[in-house]
């Protein structure tokens, strides 16, 4: 049988489990990544060095990797003092060989070989790109950044993100797009991991027209002031806003409840509502079908003391080989 051609779109820690489970299966993957990053060391690097931002990408390479324990943890590295401090030694890397090689793609694909990647990453685009959020007040905030640290996001509300430049979507990610036979999107934030890549110039035309079948993974929890008492469709209904109506074709939806002690530390961060719910009878006709299943991971997410945006990390994610396994379950029907 020949291979299907999966292509993944997203970013942040949803894009690494989603790939850590995916590359055990006989398909050729493309992880195709949001370049709105600006926060921790991505950030640090982007405003010192002028390069794209490499921590994302460097998530889907470590996802991807076949390479040694020993070499993931070093991609994963984080300095805990002196002046590298919280910074990644993999975005340090990638950012060298966008330096040296004049290339972000060929840095990335340098770092692919080291690491021995079942599959290719590539960036949603080659061009600077900067998130723009538009509060419900009208107030204008600048950064991807913002969305995890911006009181006023929470207290307010978002009412739309846009990019503060139009950039042009990366050729080869509209390449894979035209030629997937599957198409999946998230799990991740819908403002900042997952939209910024259908504001680039190209990917929801390609998205549009390709005859991929797609599938989105619904988010496990909600955050204040963005998906505030979000339920499944509500949080479809954001993605067709900017990807196009009735382009979803599957939705994963986890069926699993978290330990009463996380979901407590979830609602006081976050507020009531916090767990994204479904029910088959909260709207008449829908033009996706939705799958259910166990999900939820029974680790707990533990960040290395070093890293700067461990606050605001998940404390519970998707399972890897679960959520594949649906996900492969789908790509057979």
């Amino acid at each position: 049988m020949k291979r299907k051609n999966i292509v993944t779109i997203g970013g942040g820690t949803g894009s690494f489990v989603l790939l850590s489970g995916l590359k055990k299966y006989p398909v050729n993957l493309t992880a195709i990544v949001s370049m709105a990053d600006d926060g921790g060391s991505t950030g640090r690097l982007r405003d010192e060095l002028g390069v794209l931002p490499p921590g994302d990408v460097r998530q889907c390479l470590v996802a991807l990797s076949e390479s040694s324990v020993e070499m993931r943890a070093l991609m994963n590295y984080r300095f805990e003092n002196g002046g590298l401090k919280g910074h990644s030694f993999g975005n340090i890397f990638i950012s060298a060989l966008e330096k040296v090689g004049g290339s972000f793609i060929k840095g990335i694909e340098e770092v692919g070989k080291i690491l021995n990647i079942r599959g290719e990453v590539i960036p949603v685009s080659e061009e600077d790109m900067r998130l723009i959020v538009k509060l419900k007040n009208g107030k204008i905030l600048q950064g991807e950044t913002q969305l995890d640290h911006n009181k006023e996001i929470r207290r307010i509300g978002i009412k739309k993100i846009y990019l503060k430049k139009k950039v042009k979507a990366c050729k080869k990610a509209l390449e894979r797009i035209k030629k997937a036979d599957i198409i999946v999107i998230g799990p991740g934030d819908p403002h900042g991991s997952i939209l910024p890549n259908f504001l680039v110039d190209g990917i929801k035309e390609a998205i549009r027209k390709s005859k991929a079948r797609v599938i989105y993974n619904c988010n496990l929890t909600n955050r204040k002031g963005q998906t505030d008492n979000f339920d499944l469709d509500n949080h479809v209904e954001i993605i067709e806003k900017y990807l196009g109506r009735n382009r979803i074709n599957y939705v994963t939806y986890n069926t699993q409840n978290p330990p009463v002690n996380i979901l407590k530390k979830y609602k006081k961060q976050e507020g009531k509502g916090v767990w994204v719910r479904f029910s088959e009878q909260s709207k008449k006709k829908r033009s996706y079908k939705v799958i259910k299943a166990k999900l939820l991971s029974a680790g707990l997410v533990r960040c290395p003391k070093a890293d700067m945006i461990a606050k605001i990390r998940p404390l519970i994610r998707h399972d890897s080989n679960r959520l594949a396994k649906l996900i492969m379950k789908i790509v057979k029907v």
